[in-house]
């Protein structure tokens, strides 16, 4: 059986291969709907396949989006990468993923890997201000949004939530309790001063202390971002006579181990502990109690990613700030503070 091409296609369906290209790969032009619904009624008679390595050595230009993030086991990350699949899904797009691990070496190996193959563009979770990554994606002149963090060191778009404003709700609702003092769960002590969600957290929950009249000294624990490590860290933190009565938790994951370290030590939540944590990750309303949260607008951010990486705009000149896309925070109640 001969090989179906797009001339068969056009011709079928009355139109030019120009017009069956833009149906295609939706763009650069647009079609009518009636001329649109014949072409694609033509491809579904025909059983016609597009040849996307040709397509993709013709433009240079694969239609393939790189996406980089630290840990895909993480329940954030897992969350935020479906929802930029779906996203690229609806843009005719596919995504590769690849983990950084949170390492330097590992996150410019996939750098150099996903724009070798000449990706549409990347998408990029740093886990840090990388130089060797900036100076990578400065070589390539390479198409780059950068989500959910923002390292000083790499200049590009990015689209974030307002991390400082979230934890500020959700201490202030944990001081709203009654507590005479919140304890904060942030990152490791080398996580990133600049840029980073965690830093940030641990930044609103320091201003909403602050502004109540209470102090913070003592009250910062360091934690790895996994609720298995966070466990460990929670049991020494909870297994003492003065611990805190409430918590809040720069992540959802450490929150989980928090809860675990405090089921272990026949510690009540909420009536001996609040606990309150940051990413509403789905499991976060399975837990037991049901978790306190502060979510942002995922989905929305995954699109917002998507359309800026495929933008012919995006290295519009302008200040930092201008090229910031940030959704707002909103505190999600649940049974973990003591509401409910």
């Amino acid at each position: 059986m001969a090989k179906v091409t797009r001339d068969d296609v056009a011709r079928l369906a009355g139109t030019s291969t120009a017009v069956v290209s833009y149906v295609i790969n939706n763009g650069p032009r647009p079609v009518a709907p009636a001329t649109r619904e014949r072409v694609l009624a033509a491809i579904k008679e025909l059983g016609y396949r597009p040849d996307r390595v040709a397509q993709a050595m013709a433009s240079r230009r694969t239609d393939l989006i790189g996406m980089i993030v630290p840990d895909a086991r993480q329940p954030f990350f897992a969350e935020m990468s479906h929802a930029v699949e779906q996203a690229a899904a609806e843009r005719g797009k596919m995504v590769l993923v690849g983990n950084s691990d949170y390492l330097d070496e590992r996150e410019v190996h996939y750098l150099r890997a996903f724009l070798g193959m000449r990706v549409a563009g990347l998408i990029l979770v740093s886990q840090g201000p990388s130089e060797r990554a900036a100076a990578e994606i400065e070589a390539w002149d390479a198409r780059v949004v950068l989500l959910h963090e923002r390292p000083e060191a790499i200049d590009d778009v990015a689209v974030v939530t307002d991390d400082i404003g979230g934890a500020q709700l959700a201490t202030r609702h944990l001081l709203e309790h009654g507590h005479a003092s919140v304890a904060c769960v942030g990152g490791v002590e080398s996580t990133p001063t600049i840029g980073d969600p965690v830093t940030d957290h641990v930044e609103g929950w320091r201003r909403a202390m602050l502004e109540s009249g209470r102090p913070t000294d003592g009250l910062l624990y360091h934690a790895p971002f996994n609720r298995y490590d966070a466990y460990q860290v929670a049991l020494g933190i909870l297994d003492r006579p003065d611990r805190p009565t409430a918590i809040f938790c720069a992540t959802d994951d450490q929150a989980i181990g928090v809860l675990r370290a405090a089921r272990e030590l026949r510690i009540d939540v909420p009536t001996e502990l609040a606990v309150a944590g940051f990413d509403d990750v789905k499991e976060a309303g399975l837990t037991d109690p049901p978790l306190t949260t502060v979510a942002s607008d995922r989905p929305a951010m995954a699109r917002a990613a998507v359309d800026l990486v495929l933008d012919d705009g995006l290295r519009t000149p302008g200040s930092r700030r201008e090229r910031l896309k940030q959704f707002p925070s909103r505190l999600v109640i649940r049974r973990s503070c003591g509401c409910g």
